[in-house]
């Protein structure tokens, strides 16, 4: 059994062998948090209590087994928003107290990409995996499993949080890394000239903050002068400047380290835009693209269970004071 509490999706997965997902609930909170533009923690928290239980009862029910069957939980424990964190892995370690069974601590950024495992049978390390979220946005060498290197990271805002930030701008809403993908569609991405922060040579980090001061700047000048704003047009050249800048660095990575593997994970990974280009370019390089459908790109436990599956076999387990880490870095240990 897996539990992912770690923001505003309450969701409980149960796995056979780590990569065989016999069911993956997932309880959304979007509709609570939409009223104020973005996630409300306490309001997250609240939510957590509330759901928590009857999401594993759902997960034991259609998966068809009973906690007599578990023979493992893993759960989130960071990085995250600390209230609903610690609903997650009280639940977890009362469970695993109660039943005597083992307890794996999970890294929530590792999940994102442990998805691609589960989606890709074939799948193995070594590869460079590009994760992008509303929180984070990381290249990393994937050297085996639970052994990795931070190539880059974002020095500021990450991808995820640009998009909902200009999203907000332009009065659509939230989430918005959906709608801007949409409008996107039928937008000229060629319309404006955004700028591309692509850092000092040689860096395979990320800023958008630069990017999204740009939009706000051109939105406030547009309305100042009268002049029609074209929304479609303004996402699809924001949209490419963020997607071009991941690529980009994704494949020089690639190509500077020599792996022929690049896999996507995150909540950005369902951008189409991104998939569409980083696609493309990877075809003309010879470089194998994986990415995961769109349920296991959003939070999930199913992702959760394939990291805490793999640590397990590894003899890794944490004890009954594993504790929030919301600041928690990827291949960090508890």
């Amino acid at each position: 059994m897996a539990i992912e509490s770690s923001c505003d999706e309450t969701s409980v997965s149960i796995l056979r062998n780590g990569r065989n997902v016999l069911t993956n609930i997932i309880a959304s909170q979007i509709l609570q948090h939409q009223k104020f533009g973005g996630v409300v923690p306490e309001v997250a928290s609240r939510k957590h209590i509330e759901n928590i239980n009857q999401v594993i009862e759902d997960a034991l029910r259609e998966a068809g087994v009973t906690f007599d069957d578990i023979t493992h939980i893993a759960v989130t424990y960071g990085p995250g928003l600390v209230g609903a964190l610690l609903v997650g892995l009280s639940a977890a370690k009362a469970i695993a107290f109660a039943r005597g069974i083992p307890l794996n601590g999970v890294n929530h950024i590792e999940g994102h990409i442990y998805a691609n495992f589960i989606e890709h049978k074939d799948l193995e390390p070594p590869f460079i995996a590009l994760i992008v979220s509303g929180g984070h946005t990381h290249l990393v060498y994937m050297k085996d499993y639970g052994e990795y290197e931070v190539i880059g990271r974002t020095r500021d805002d990450a991808s995820g949080e640009a998009f909902d930030k200009v999203a907000r701008a332009l009065g659509l809403g939230y989430p918005g890394g959906p709608e801007i993908d949409r409008l996107a569609k039928i937008g000229n991405n060629k319309a404006i000239t955004f700028p591309k922060a692509l850092l000092e040579e040689g860096s395979y980090d990320f800023s958008f903050s630069g990017l999204k001061s740009a939009v706000l700047n051109y939105l406030n000048s547009q309305k100042m002068k009268g002049n029609e704003i074209h929304t479609a047009d303004v996402a699809a050249s924001f949209q490419q400047s963020v997607i071009e800048v991941l690529t980009e660095k994704t494949l020089a990575c690639a190509k500077e380290r020599g792996i022929n593997t690049v896999v996507l994970a995150g909540g950005v990974a369902a951008n189409s835009g991104l998939r569409e280009l980083l696609g493309e370019e990877c075809k003309k390089r010879g470089i194998q693209l994986k990415y995961p459908s769109l349920k296991l790109c959003t939070d999930n436990a199913a992702m959760i269970g394939c990291v805490g599956y793999y640590d397990y076999i590894k003899g890794l387990r944490s004890d009954m004071h594993l504790n929030a880490m919301p600041n928690l870095k990827i291949g960090q240990r508890y």
